[in-house]
């Protein structure tokens, strides 16, 4: 009886070691799973100590593409322009380079042209079909400093 038993804590051991080893990689380095289109669930901006919610906001969607070595993005609004008040479209993109988590962004286009040629890094994770970014947005000339962090869904 007690060999059954070390063999049942045994071979659970070994399943746990093996999961154990497999989650780190897929939680914490997106790599090639990266790849996709993913929709922003929510957008938080932490400014002077201060985290203020930026996303969602009703009547908004956006979502983020990448390739291997490029991404963009798009947020409008849902009333395609009709709603005065709500009315939004804005969109950017580049080229990116990942390491590990470390996510190096260059947005060489973007309908807010001050944010174009500009470089953000970033720290990127993976949890199954949510990617969480965060890191900090800093341009000196438009007085933009600030920590963002922002929750993304996998759509494909």
């Amino acid at each position: 009886m007690n060999l059954r038993l070390l063999s049942a804590i045994g071979i659970m051991a070994l399943a746990f070691t093996a999961c154990g080893e497999k989650m780190p990689a897929a939680s914490t380095a997106p790599g090639s799973t990266l790849t996709g289109t993913w929709k922003l669930a929510y957008s938080k901006m932490i400014k002077n100590g201060d985290t203020t919610s930026t996303f969602p906001v009703a009547g908004r969607e956006m979502i983020k593409l990448f390739n291997g070595s490029h991404f963009a993005f798009f947020q409008h609004d849902l009333s395609k322009g009709t709603d005065t008040s709500n009315a939004v479209y804005s969109s950017g993109a580049g080229t990116y380079v990942l390491s590990g988590d470390k996510y190096e962004e260059h947005l060489q286009y973007c309908s807010y042209r001050g944010w174009e040629d500009k470089h953000f890094s970033f720290t990127l994770e993976l949890h199954n079909d949510t990617l969480i970014q965060r890191g900090i947005e800093k341009i000196d000339s438009l007085q933009v400093n600030h920590e963002i962090i922002e929750a993304y869904i996998r759509l494909r």
